[in-house]
């Protein structure tokens, strides 16, 4: 299996491969949030200046991808430091308030898409 997996090129990457797909993987990840920042406000200004409704998804993918990107850095930050006992990355109330506070401000902007779709000005 190994020599096939050889022959199509396909092997455990070492460091500076694995830090060239790092920063390849962070610059599309940039380019991706900067694209849906700039489609949800084009689609905001499109709603407003034409009394349309609002799409929904462009938003909707944006704070996703924000708060898939917050939640993986804490878990990952959370793990890298968990025997470490003088460490304040491990205190579950501050994660808690943060994690509640982006779950209910994207239930809002659910909401709010919601009711601008419903309610033609």
């Amino acid at each position: 299996m190994r020599r096939l997996l050889k022959k199509w090129g396909i092997h455990q990457p070492d460091e500076m491969e694995q830090a060239i797909r790092f920063r390849a993987q962070r610059n599309a990840y940039r380019f991706l949030i900067t694209m849906l920042l700039a489609w949800s406000l084009y689609e905001g200004y499109q709603a407003d200046s034409h009394r349309s409704r609002v799409n929904p998804l462009p938003c909707a993918l944006f704070a996703a991808a924000v708060l898939i990107q917050m939640l993986s850095q804490s878990i990952m930050a959370r793990n890298a430091v968990k025997d470490d006992v003088d460490s304040y990355e491990t205190g579950p109330l501050t994660g808690l308030i943060l994690w509640g506070c982006a779950a209910v401000s994207l239930v809002a902007v659910a909401v709010a898409a919601a009711a601008f779709m419903c309610i033609k000005i």
